[in-house]
């Protein structure tokens, strides 16, 4: 979500009670309290979000999800379609936060808006269970406040001191701006009434926590104020008690702040996405929470699902990972990033292929079917998604998107041998299979095949092959 590139609803005069709060009583019998973590052997990562694109072609409201082994590089999941839609409010949803909970099954919570109408300010959220992430059960809807303004971009976490779920989402209270409001439930059903937990006088939403990190728990969220990404921190988890004191982080318009530590290592990750351009993930990293600075990843390092916005991830074992894929297939298309212009993608552009800057629509001219080389299976062959009678082939040394006119001439330069990275052999080149001393390459972000020589060349001859 983003305040600053909408305008705000008039703020509520007064802040109204909810629902009745659970009893303590009732979180402790429904939950197994010292046991130990449901995630001991997670080797691997789930993401939810959903999805928009420039001009909409990929546009959807529902849960989308993917997964990954290293927290950076992502495989959408059900050919990037949702796993499950909204039936009821709006009939969309925005900012899904998928988290485990103390049983070791999950909750999926999310905003009560389809598309961009600011002004429809739902009360509720939409809350799904799930054992595993491969179906959705008891779809509902629980109101949080009934003020004359929104729940946005709710997440949640446990406060072991209350023995309930902390409920933290976006609301302009009497302040009259967004803050960052909290109710306590037992079960995502029954909620407590709404309080303020975070309000540092100006604009803030998107709130993201990091519990119990050396004894302090981290806060990070975005501020208008500073036009970026902002850390607090508290040694509690009272409402009202929590400090900013990072450095901003931001790149362009950066909102909807994932913070995410490493399963193999002591680097923490920070996710941000853009709403100008629509849709692009930046990463930073750490090694060090409480120092409140983060360093830049180069985007050769990371790749997002195509068409991701708001995204929360959560870890999940290796079986949940196979499960997953299992249920809702992988992918049946690759993408190609450039490897020294990594916001770039191959894609086809009235017919003639080329490296442009990511997003765009259509989206579907960066999607490609590796298949077997039509002139030798050995090899491959780029076939379109969106043209799926048309092939990659080269001509005057230009690469084409081209009908298949069934010759031997056309196979021939329409197949590629697939060889390690010329700039780094953790990536990919291709070398012509009948031009054979002349590689893929973008020149002037055009692809052609040409002989490689020299450093540059080698980088623009280099592609990551990804989702």
């Amino acid at each position: 979500m983003s305040a600053q590139s909408r305008p705000l609803p008039a703020p509520s005069r007064r802040l109204v009670l909810g629902a009745a709060a659970a009893t303590a009583a009732s979180v402790v019998a429904d939950l197994t309290f010292g046991a130990p973590p449901a995630h001991a052997a997670d080797a691997a990562y789930v993401m939810g979000y959903f999805a928009e694109s420039p001009a909409g072609t990929g546009t959807d409201y529902g849960l989308h999800l993917a997964v990954s082994t290293d927290s950076r590089h992502w495989m959408p999941l059900n050919q990037n379609a949702p796993v499950v839609t909204p039936t009821a409010g709006a009939g969309g949803l925005r900012d899904p936060f998928v988290m485990r909970k103390r049983d070791g099954t999950f909750v999926v919570l999310a905003t009560d808006l389809k598309g961009t109408d600011w002004g429809y300010n739902s009360r509720y959220v939409h809350v799904w269970d799930s054992t595993d992430l491969r179906g959705f059960t008891n779809y509902r809807r629980p109101e949080l406040h009934d003020m004359a303004t929104h729940s946005w971009a709710p997440e949640a976490f446990w406060d072991a001191g209350r023995g309930q779920y902390a409920l933290l989402y976006s609301a302009v209270n009497s302040s009259g701006h967004n803050v960052l409001m909290v109710n306590y439930t037992a079960d995502f059903t029954t909620v407590s009434a709404p309080q303020v937990f975070f309000d540092p006088g100006y604009d803030v939403i998107d709130g993201n926590m990091t519990l119990g990190v050396n004894g302090v728990n981290y806060l990070y969220f975005k501020s208008s104020a500073a036009g970026g990404l902002v850390g607090a921190r508290s040694t509690s988890l009272t409402p009202g008690s929590f400090t900013p004191f990072s450095t901003t982080v931001a790149h362009g318009g950066t909102e909807a702040p994932t913070v995410v530590k490493s399963l193999s290592s002591s680097t923490w990750y920070l996710w941000g996405d853009t709403y100008t351009p629509n849709g692009v993930f930046y990463a930073w990293q750490t090694t060090d929470l409480a120092a409140g600075t983060w360093t830049a990843l180069n985007q050769r390092d990371y790749t997002h699902p195509v068409n991701a916005k708001h995204c929360s991830i959560a870890p999940i074992t290796s079986a949940e990972y196979g499960n997953l894929v299992s249920r809702w297939g992988a992918p049946a298309w690759n993408r190609l990033k450039s490897y020294n212009f990594p916001d770039r993608y191959v894609r086809h552009a009235d017919l003639v292929a080329r490296i442009d800057a990511y997003p765009f629509d259509p989206y579907a001219d960066s999607q490609w079917k590796l298949v077997p080389g039509l002139a030798d299976s050995a090899g491959v062959s780029f076939q379109s998604v969106n043209y799926p009678a048309r092939y990659l082939r080269h001509s005057d040394y230009e690469l084409r998107l081209a009908p298949s006119d069934d010759t031997a001439r056309f196979a021939q330069d329409a197949t590629f041998q697939k060889v390690a990275g010329l700039a780094d052999t953790t990536w990919t080149s291709f070398r012509s299979y009948n031009n054979p001393t002349r590689y893929i390459r973008h020149s002037g972000y055009v692809l052609r095949i040409d002989p490689v020589t020299t450093a540059t060349d080698k980088a623009d001859a280099t592609f990551s092959v990804g989702h």
